[in-house]
């Protein structure tokens, strides 16, 4: 994966303003961060759930 820095990072940033606007984008963060929250939650219960059943065997 390729490093990015600070100046390609910023260009994201304002395309990803442009995109969609100063308006959509509290709201945008929001529901990455609860998709992101949700994921992890899904990923630490199938790993319990693996360890849970490799302790039963």
């Amino acid at each position: 994966m390729p490093h990015l820095g600070t100046p390609e990072l910023i260009i994201i940033l304002l395309v990803v303003l442009l995109l969609f606007g100063g308006k959509k984008l509290p709201e945008l963060a929001r529901s990455v961060g609860e998709s992101m929250t949700e994921l992890r939650k899904g990923a630490n219960g199938s790993k319990s759930e693996s360890t849970e059943s490799s302790k039963a065997e």
